[in-house]
């Protein structure tokens, strides 16, 4: 049974990133001039029906990321700066992914990840020297070695655990309320491919071993810096399914009757539609999930 995401919320992306441009200042300054520009800090930007978009004479002082071109040629930039007190309709990505178009995901998700990287990465980590956002904010160079230091995306497997009968393995972490169930996840070690990754976070969370597995997509999932990796699976031996004890604390396999009766009880709760989790819930349930929103 082959399982594929679509309309992935923050994976809608639809901008040109055109790297080119990046070492050419001249270029990137006649871009910005005529520009769609937004505020972004700490994950958060200002959204209201749309993103929230700066002349470039009033554009406040920062860091300015580009982010690419449109199809008509129009460059997008990032300005990372703190917000006024009392500034309203901040949104993060968690908030606004569902509501943006294609065009406004791109930008948000690209300059939220930028921005998050730049301000955890102000020194040099060859000599603790400060470091600065260079080439329109795709890398920070040392100002005493002059090395360059580039954004790090952290790589993280999300599984959709199936049994020969089609149902679904769902595990609840202890940090979560009762009746918040959704798939397994976990971080690609180094030197780790991501299928060993897979069977490892399965086996390490729920007690199983799984085989035929397939990838289904992927979502940018900057919070701060993560991209999430979809698979599925099949378990070898569902009646051993036993969590962990340590970060999951109780599973729930699931045929769809099952699902479709503790969902609509209010017995089972399940990631909101921004979530890549929501999407191969989904994509094995065989359409849109309607029930009251998920938890965030």
């Amino acid at each position: 049974m082959s399982l594929a995401l679509m309309n992935l919320s923050l994976a809608r992306a639809h901008l040109d990133r055109a790297a080119h441009l990046r070492s050419d200042e001249g270029a990137l300054a006649e871009l910005f001039a005529h520009g769609k520009i937004f505020q972004v800090n700490k994950g958060k930007f200002i959204f209201t029906d749309s993103l929230h978009w700066i002349p470039a004479a009033e554009a406040p002082s920062g860091d300015r990321y580009f982010l690419g071109l449109d199809d008509a040629g129009v460059g997008y930039f990032a300005i990372n700066a703190p917000f006024a007190e009392g500034t309203e309709d901040l949104l993060t990505l968690r908030e606004a992914g569902l509501l943006a178009t294609e065009i406004e995901v791109g930008a948000a998700v690209h300059g939220v990840a930028l921005a998050n990287w730049h301000d955890t990465h102000t020194h040099c980590a060859r000599c603790g020297a400060e470091t600065y956002s260079a080439l329109g904010g795709s890398v920070r160079k040392c100002r005493t070695d002059d090395s360059e230091h580039y954004p790090r995306t952290d790589s993280a497997v999300i599984v959709l655990v199936r049994d020969s009968e089609n149902r679904i393995l769902l595990g609840r972490q202890k940090v979560w309320p009762a009746k918040r169930y959704s798939n397994f996840a976990g971080f690609l070690e180094p030197g780790e491919s991501l299928e060993a990754c897979v069977k490892r976070e399965v086996l390490e969370e729920a007690g199983v071993r799984i085989d035929q597995i397939e990838y289904m997509g992927s979502q940018a999932w900057p919070f701060p810096a993560s991209i999430m990796l979809a698979f599925t699976g099949v378990v070898e031996n569902p009646d051993d399914a036993r969590a962990d004890g340590e970060e999951i604390e109780d599973l729930r396999w699931y045929s769809h009757e099952s699902f479709t009766a503790d969902l609509k009880s209010g017995e089972l709760l399940i990631p909101p539609g921004i979530s890549i989790a929501r999407r191969m819930i989904e994509a094995w349930y065989g359409g849109s999930i309607d029930f009251p929103e998920a938890w965030r």
